[in-house]
């Protein structure tokens, strides 16, 4: 029987989309091509004992009347999946030669950080922070379903926001002529978009700093209950999550998408899959090429030139009968960086392939929920995470498979090696297990081209108004993914959640 709705790809926004419609009563068909579901994130387990995540180490937008609560409470799941939030007084820890700051939830209490900090520069720092409150309302106003009477309501807020539309984190930066030093604090956290400042889009820098200040979270129960939950509301409804089916074509008649060719990578076999409406989760610019570019209007060809974003250096550790909190780590992320510029910290990381300096992220799971259920008892997870290039990595494992393994041994030494410097001594002692990906683990694992992690890159010239949406200008055909929506946890929920609303007329969402 032919479903309501067969949806390519079990990302996040996929899954979010397939278990609302599969709750209202609709018949929802997945095909996905990994062995897991979940795209980014679907967790995996090593050596029988360890389990990590994908890619995810926090998250936002998941407190009461936030996003995910509101997706998971009309699902029925918000009592089953909870979140551990991340210490309101300073959820990233931010580090270099000289300073440290901890951010905290409370716009103020940051600005009086910074003043003490930099005295001589207080004045400057008030005003960014607040218009960075100012810009984080007015793209609340002006993110769909766009209500004019708000924008009408709030004009600062919204002029705010429009002026810094073609804007990079840097660009506003030197607007308010703050100093190097507070700068590289504020944007420390650089690996959360894999850009640094001077590329990095200034909307998506204040969603995701403001949106971590509202609340910082971790799954009490890991990010595979959240995965799993979805899942099972969509088979409990009668659909399907057909694993290990990777689609080869679409099917389209008269501009109107019918279905898809799939083969399974278990039994070899090919069959077409059909549904009333379509609904792309896969890469668009894949999808797009696969139907024919031909066929999208000028607008949708438009949309679709966009860039890839960055890749990224993992690093997936054990360590055994040592305690991370007496090294002050807990319930936040600690970020490095040797570098008091980040510009060209990240040149010299992902054009030059330098790691004798590196700036990287630091996240320790089993320190953010007591139910955890990652390793033994004995031991902790701590993971490290920095920007690689995708076209570096993928000549050198083709060319030299073994120059490829001694390239990522490299970066992981440097890495522990400013950590034994600066945090934990002896690191390396208490390591029982490790294991790193690079960007083309990111495309064999995770289907990424060029092993992206956030869809299209997130520049200014992507996050603007012209940005990709659900609408294809095909029939019975839509996206639903990072690219067509924004990426990361809670926003790929909201992706998911809107095109629901879109195609459903119910409105769950409410008030922003």
């Amino acid at each position: 029987m032919k479903p309501d709705y067969l949806i390519v790809g079990s990302g996040l926004s996929a899954l979010t989309f397939g278990a609302l419609m599969a709750n209202s009563g609709k018949t929802v068909q997945i095909l996905e091509a990994h062995e897991h579901p979940g795209g980014y994130g679907h967790t995996f387990t090593m050596a029988k004992k360890y389990t990590f995540n994908a890619q995810f180490h926090y998250v936002w937008d998941c407190g009461a009347g936030q996003t995910v609560n509101k997706v998971l409470k009309k699902l029925g799941l918000d009592q089953e999946i909870t979140f551990e939030r991340y210490d309101p007084k300073g959820f990233d820890h931010m580090r270099m030669p000289g300073y440290a700051l901890d951010i905290p939830s409370e716009p103020e209490e940051l600005i009086q950080r910074l003043s003490t900090l930099f005295p001589d520069h207080g004045d400057r720092l008030r005003k960014f922070i607040n218009d960075v409150e100012k810009t984080g309302a007015g793209l609340k106003k002006l993110s769909p379903p766009i209500k004019p009477v708000e924008l009408l309501q709030h004009p600062s807020e919204v002029l705010c926001a429009v002026q810094y539309l073609h804007s990079t984190l840097q660009d506003v930066f030197d607007k308010f002529q703050l100093p190097q030093a507070a700068q590289t604090l504020l944007a420390l956290q650089w690996p959360d978009f894999l850009l640094p400042p001077n590329q990095l889009s200034f909307y998506a820098w204040v969603a995701l700093f403001r949106g971590y200040q509202a609340g910082a979270f971790y799954p009490t129960q890991q990010f595979e209950s959240v995965i799993n939950a979805l899942v099972t509301v969509i088979e409990s409804h009668g659909g399907e999550v057909l694993l290990n089916h990777e689609v080869t074509n679409f099917r389209i008649t008269d501009k109107t998408v019918t279905g898809v060719k799939a083969i399974n990578l278990t039994t070899h076999q090919t069959n077409e899959f059909t549904g009333e409406t379509v609904i792309c989760n896969i890469d668009p610019k894949r999808a797009a090429k696969m139907i024919g570019i031909e066929k999208f209007s000028k607008t949708v060809r438009r949309k679709l030139d966009y860039e890839y974003s960055a890749s990224n250096f993992m690093a997936y550790c054990v360590v055994k009968d040592l305690d991370l909190r007496d090294y002050g780590f807990g319930k936040w992320n600690l970020f490095h960086t040797g570098h008091q510029d980040l510009n060209e910290a990240f040149a010299q990381m992902y054009d030059r392939h330098d790691f004798s300096n590196p700036s990287f992220a630091i996240t320790t799971p089993t320190l953010l929920t007591k139910a955890s259920r990652d390793c033994p008892e004995d031991c902790q997870i701590v993971e490290f995470l920095t920007v690689a290039n995708y076209d570096y990595f993928n000549q050198l494992g083709d060319s030299d498979p073994k120059a490829y393994r001694q390239k990522k041994q490299e970066i992981l030494d440097s890495i522990l090696d400013v950590v034994e410097k600066n945090y934990v001594p002896n690191f390396r002692k208490y390591m029982v297990f490790g294991i790193t990906g690079s960007p083309t683990t990111n495309e064999r694992f995770c289907w990424s081209p060029s092993g992206n992690s956030y869809g299209s890159k997130l520049t200014p010239k992507n996050m603007g108004l012209g940005r990709l949406n659900y609408e294809t200008s095909l029939k019975q055909f839509y996206f639903c993914n990072a690219s067509s929506g924004y990426p990361g946890f809670a926003p790929t929920v909201w992706t998911g959640a809107l095109l629901y609303q879109r195609l459903s007329d119910d409105q769950i969402l409410g008030d922003r």
